[in-house]
C-alpha cells in the first residue's frame, strides 16, 4: 500500500477489511460509502471475494476499483449485503439510516452528526447508537485494531421484525 497516500493510518484498510469479512462471511454485495481512492473495496475484492463498490461523489477510484460517483442516501441499501461507512463525513446519517434494512459498521471520525452541538467521539457514538436502538435495532461497539482515535465504531443490526 506505500504506492498510494492516504491520511492516517494506511493500516485500517486491512484491518477493517479483515473485520467485515470475518463479521459477514456470507456478504456478496458491499457498499464502500465516502470510500475515496477506494483501497478497502479493493481489499474486499481481492482478499474476500466481495462485490464491493466505492460510493462517493468524488469519483476518485484507485483503476480497477468500482465506484459509484454519487451521494450515497439510504436508499439504496437494498442492494447491499452491507454497508460500510468507515470515516464517510457528510454521509454519517444516511450510512446510519442504512442500518433499517442492511447491516452497517460505521466508524465516524467527525461530527456530521448533528451540526447544533459540538459532540466529541463518545458523545457521537453514543448519539449514533441511541438514534439507531430508537428504531429498535441492535448496535454494538467496536475497537478496530489500527491507530487511533479515530478506531471506535457500531456494527448496526436491522430491527428484527415482529412475528
Amino acid at each position: 500500500m506505500s504506492r498510494h497516500r492516504f491520511h492516517g493510518d494506511p493500516a485500517r484498510f486491512e484491518v477493517v477489511a479483515a473485520y467485515v469479512g470475518e463479521r459477514f462471511p456470507t456478504a456478496k454485495y458491499v457498499a464502500d460509502v465516502a470510500g475515496g481512492q477506494g483501497m478497502l473495496a479493493r481489499l474486499l475484492r481481492k482478499r474476500f471475494g466481495m462485490e464491493c463498490e466505492v460510493v462517493d461523489p468524488r469519483g476518485w477510484t484507485l483503476k480497477g476499483v468500482p465506484g459509484r460517483a454519487e451521494e450515497y442516501s439510504a436508499g439504496m441499501a437494498d442492494f447491499y449485503d452491507v454497508v460500510v461507512g468507515l470515516h464517510p463525513d457528510e454521509a454519517l446519517r444516511e450510512v446510519v439510516d442504512s442500518a433499517v434494512t442492511r447491516p452497517v459498521l460505521v466508524v465516524p471520525c467527525c461530527n456530521f452528526w448533528d451540526r447544533s452541538h459540538k459532540l466529541g467521539q463518545a458523545e457521537l457514538l453514543a448519539a449514533v447508537a441511541g438514534h439507531h436502538r430508537g428504531l429498535g435495532g441492535v448496535c454494538e461497539s467496536v475497537r478496530l485494531d489500527f491507530r487511533g482515535p479515530k478506531n471506535l465504531g457500531l456494527v448496526l443490526e436491522p430491527p428484527v421484525p415482529d412475528l
